[in-house]
């Protein structure tokens, strides 16, 4: 009897490491399927579509938008960001977890579609520390750093909503953390119910 997959998600402030936890968890928790975001911005460094996000014009997306193709999306840093139902549905139906990387405006918008999605936010330990990180990446210009510490300070102020805060100071400690997180979610009862009724036939979940 197959259980049905679960949504994970990960925000955080622009720099505070959560796209790397997200590529560790992928490599090293099984059972993971990665959501690739669609988005209006421009590739940047290495990132590749299709692998990192799914890049398409403003038009496009918002043809999307227009025939209800995102369960969720949203403009950050004048740019569309959004989630299309068709990389969520099937593979949530086969029993596979499905990690997310969006900001907290589709965080809250995937909980209340899905209230069982677990939340988790990414803090770095200092504004000092995120802006250098910023700095360091070599990818924006001061102008664009100085917006996205700015919206860091709004987005650090939603952490409070979210199922867990892990604050990112050693990677491999916040890697450890949002692993136990995904695994400790997988053995709720309520998760595992359905596979004890299946190999205990006196059990039945409905009595409980």
């Amino acid at each position: 009897m197959i259980m049905g997959g679960q949504i994970f998600v990960l925000s955080a402030p622009s720099g505070a490491g959560k796209s790397t936890i997200a590529d560790a968890l992928m490599k090293r928790v099984e059972g993971m399927a990665y959501s690739v975001s669609h988005t209006s911005r421009p590739p940047r460094g290495r990132e590749r579509n299709g692998v990192d996000y799914h890049f398409v014009n403003r038009h496009t997306f918002k043809e999307m938008i227009k025939k209800k193709a995102f369960l969720e999306w949203a403009e950050v840093h004048d740019h569309f960001y959004g989630t299309a139902f068709d990389t969520v549905d099937s593979r949530m139906t086969s029993g596979v977890d499905i990690l997310m990387d969006v900001d907290v405006q589709g965080g809250r918008n995937i909980k209340e579609r899905f209230s069982d999605a677990v939340l988790i936010f990414i803090l770095p330990p200092s504004l000092e520390t995120l802006e250098t990180r910023l700095k360091g990446r070599g990818t924006d210009d001061r102008k664009v750093i100085q917006k996205r510490m700015a919206q860091a300070s709004e987005e650090i102020r939603n952490c409070s909503w979210y199922d867990y805060i892990i604050i990112n100071d050693d990677l491999e400690k916040a890697f450890m953390e949002a692993q136990s997180i995904i695994l400790s979610s997988r053995c709720r009862s309520e998760r595992r119910m359905n596979w004890v009724s299946a190999h205990f036939e006196w059990v039945n979940p409905s009595s409980h």
